[in-house]
C-alpha cells in the first residue's frame, strides 16, 4: 500500500468544508420542517451537534462528519476521521455511544486493504471512546471519503452549547493550531508525516475531558475548532452568546513548523474564505501576517474552545492535556465578536 492518500483529492480534512457564507446562503433558501418541542439544540447557531430531550435527566446528541484524506496513512486517516466526528459530541458535554460509518471509495481502482485499514483505524478510536460501530453506508465514488454519524447521551440539565458564554469567563483551548497549513504542506511534499508528527498525534487524540461534575458545571459554553478556524468558530460562539471574545495571540498554542509553513505559502482556499466570513466581526491588532493566517487556519480534529468560570480554570489546566488559557469573554465591543491582539488578560475590556 504505497499510495499517498493525500494525492487522491484536491482538498483534505476539514479544509474541504463548504465555506460558511455559501452554506448560510443555501440554508436561507430552504424551508425546514417545524422544530419539535423536544429538540433543544438545532443548527440555527452553527452548534456542533443537535440535542434531543428524552426526559428530565437524559438527552441524545446527534452529529455527523466526513471528509477526504488529510494524511497519507490509511490507518491514521481512519483514526483522525473518527476522533473528529466524536469531537462534536464531546463539545456538547456528551458521551458518544454509537456510530454509523459513511464511506465512499473507487471500488474498481482502490485496493480493499486500503479501505480496511481506514476502518481499522476508526475502530481503534471508537474502542478507546467506548463507542460501538453499529453499521453504516458505502457508495462507489471516484474519491475516497470517510466519516461517521455519531449518537451520544448528555444530561438534560447540564449540556453545553456555544450560546452561554458569560462576561468574565476565561477562554481555554485544548489543542494547538496549525493542522490546515501543515497538512497542505504534506500534500505538496514540502513536509513529511514525521515532520508534522505533533499535529498528527493531536488530530488522533480524543477531545474527551475527564473532569469532576463540579468542574464540568463551570464550563458555560464550548465549541470545537475545525474547518472555520479559531476565528470562525470563535465568532460563532460570540454571536450565539452576544459577547466578544478577547484573545492574546502570544498565548495561542501552535504546532511545530506551523508558522514557518504559513510563511512558506502553504495555505488553502479555506484560509481565504474564513477571513472573508469573519471580516466584519473580527479585529486583528498588531499581528504578523502569519499570525493572522493562523487565526483562519482550518483545523481537522482540532481542540475544544471552552468558556469557563474563573474558579474552574486551574482545575481544567491541570487535568486536561494541552489545555491553555488564551483569552477571556468581555462585553460586546461595538459590532465585534472577536478581538485578537497582544495584551494583559487581566484587563476587563478591549479597545481595538
Amino acid at each position: 500500500m504505497s499510495v499517498r492518500l493525500t494525492q487522491l483529492s484536491k482538498k483534505g480534512g476539514c479544509a474541504a468544508k463548504v465555506q460558511a457564507t455559501v452554506l448560510r446562503e443555501i440554508l436561507s433558501a430552504v424551508q425546514f420542517p417545524p422544530r419539535l418541542p423536544e429538540v433543544l439544540i438545532d443548527g440555527r447557531y452553527f452548534d456542533d451537534a443537535a440535542i434531543v430531550r428524552i426526559d428530565d435527566t437524559l438527552s441524545l446528541v446527534h452529529t455527523l462528519d466526513f471528509f477526504t484524506p488529510v494524511v497519507d496513512s490509511p490507518y491514521t486517516f481512519g483514526q483522525i476521521a473518527a476522533a473528529n466526528a466524536l469531537s462534536d459530541v464531546y463539545a456538547m458535554g456528551g458521551a458518544p455511544k454509537t456510530a454509523l460509518a459513511i464511506l465512499a471509495f473507487p471500488v474498481a481502482s482502490m485496493e480493499q486493504d486500503i479501505v480496511a485499514e481506514v476502518l481499522r483505524g476508526a475502530c481503534e478510536r471508537l474502542s478507546m471512546a467506548g463507542t460501538s460501530l453499529v453499521g453504516g453506508h458505502s457508495i462507489d465514488d471516484e474519491t475516497l471519503k470517510f466519516g461517521l454519524s455519531v449518537t451520544g447521551t448528555v444530561s438534560t440539565a447540564n449540556y453545553w452549547s456555544n450560546a452561554n458564554a458569560q462576561i468574565g469567563d476565561a477562554l481555554i483551548l485544548t489543542k494547538p493550531l496549525g493542522t490546515g497549513t501543515l497538512t497542505a504542506a504534506l500534500k505538496r511534499g514540502q513536509l513529511s508525516e514525521d515532520e508534522i508528527a505533533d499535529a498528527i498525534a493531536s488530530m488522533i487524540r480524543l477531545n474527551h475531558l475527564t473532569l469532576p461534575p463540579e468542574v464540568r458545571t463551570q464550563i458555560h459554553a464550548a465549541t470545537d475548532i475545525t474547518g472555520f478556524g479559531l476565528a470562525g468558530h470563535g465568532i460563532q460562539l460570540g454571536r450565539a452568546s452576544q459577547v466578544t471574545l478577547r484573545i492574546d495571540i502570544d498565548r495561542v498554542p501552535r504546532f511545530t513548523n506551523a508558522i514557518s509553513s504559513l510563511a512558506a505559502g502553504n495555505i488553502t482556499r479555506a484560509h481565504t474564505t474564513n477571513r472573508e466570513y469573519t471580516a466584519e466581526e473580527l479585529a486583528l491588532v498588531g499581528l504578523s501576517s502569519e499570525e493572522e493566517l493562523l487565526c483562519f487556519d482550518p483545523q481537522t480534529s482540532g481542540g475544544l474552545l471552552l468558556s469557563v468560570s474563573p474558579v474552574a480554570v486551574s482545575a481544567i489546566l491541570e487535568q486536561v492535556e494541552g489545555a491553555v488559557e488564551i483569552g477571556r469573554v468581555v462585553s460586546q465591543q461595538k459590532s465585534l465578536r472577536m478581538i485578537v491582539e497582544r495584551g494583559d488578560l487581566s484587563q476587563s475590556d478591549a479597545h481595538p
